[in-house]
């Protein structure tokens, strides 16, 4: 008996009902394209349970996992469908339409194919004035083509893969992990195929400030920081990419001043002073974390933070 969706759409989600309720309705427009698709929401131990962003939105489950992160939220929700193929949406992301059409219908179109990632661009509040980490992220934080084709995996934000093939990697990783990059890059190991679908595309919202956004890097860092620690030579190397990152916006420029991700000398500005910002940023936690940092400070309870 053939399963009865043709698609299994996995939401995880920490405290942020209002973004829930938009990325829940913005999936439920996809059924006008008549595919059949379930909704699996997995609440990862929010305050309240979502219960009133769900309302009236068929075909959907809400769950809940208490083992903190994102990567066992996903993990239930693909134990619970039952459909033959998966995708993976953050709750803060808005499909755009035809999303579940295009996912549905490559997979169905390249049996050679494993798993997809989609493109993800950033929901800018006031598009006639958006603000310097709008302009940043639009050109640096979701380079989802180069996740894909240089390095092997495809944020979970917005990806697809066969169950079989999710099944036969094994589950993402805990909070501590980069559970996005190990799975993904485990998958291509293995040689699973990952291809870039630019039609299928999310948008999402940019970083609220500044300390969002360093927060954001943070994990980051301590993530490279922890594979480093401990060899000197490694630890060497480190320190000196980090004085590279904090030089790095003036070989950023032309990039900016070029790309067709911003548009307006305002806008390109304002992203070079972001970047420039948190560059210096991140060159400063880097030579930290060298001298007197706890890297799982920076871990551990990055995304327990949001209340």
């Amino acid at each position: 008996m053939p399963p009865p969706f043709q698609l299994s759409v996995i939401v995880p989600h920490l405290n942020e009902p209002d973004d829930l309720r938009q990325c829940l309705l913005a999936l439920d427009a996809q059924r006008a394209d008549g595919i059949a698709f379930e909704i699996i929401v997995v609440d990862n131990s929010s305050s309240e349970m979502p219960v009133a962003a769900c309302l009236d939105i068929p075909d959907l489950r809400l769950e809940r996992e208490i083992v903190p992160g994102p990567g066992p939220a996903r993990n239930h929700g693909a134990d619970l469908a039952q459909a033959d193929l998966l995708a993976f949406i953050d709750c803060d992301c808005i499909a755009q339409p035809g999303w579940v059409k295009e996912i549905v219908d490559a997979m169905a179109n390249r049996p050679d194919v494993a798993l997809l990632g989609g493109d993800i661009a950033v929901l800018v509040a006031d598009p006639r004035y958006p603000t310097a980490i709008e302009s940043y992220e639009n050109i640096y934080s979701y380079r989802a083509r180069a996740y894909v084709e240089q390095y092997g995996f495809a944020a979970t934000g917005n990806m697809a893969v066969r169950k079989h093939v999710f099944q036969s990697v094994g589950p993402f990783g805990g909070i501590s992990t980069m559970e996005d990059t190990e799975w993904g890059q485990r998958a291509t190991a293995m040689g699973h195929r990952v291809i870039f679908l630019p039609e299928a595309k999310v948008l999402t919202p940019s970083c609220k400030s500044f300390a969002d956004l360093a927060r954001r890097w943070d994990r980051h860092v301590a993530h490279g920081f922890r594979k480093v620690s401990g060899h000197p030579s490694a630890t060497l190397r480190w320190l000196v990419e980090g004085l590279i990152i904090a030089a790095s916006p003036l070989a950023e420029t032309f990039k900016i001043l070029t790309t067709d991700r911003v548009s307006g000398m305002r806008n390109r500005i304002l992203a070079l002073a972001c970047l420039t910002r948190i560059r210096a940023h991140r060159a400063r936690r880097m030579f930290g974390l060298v001298f007197h940092g706890d890297a799982s400070r920076f871990i551990e309870n990055w995304n327990r933070e949001r209340s």
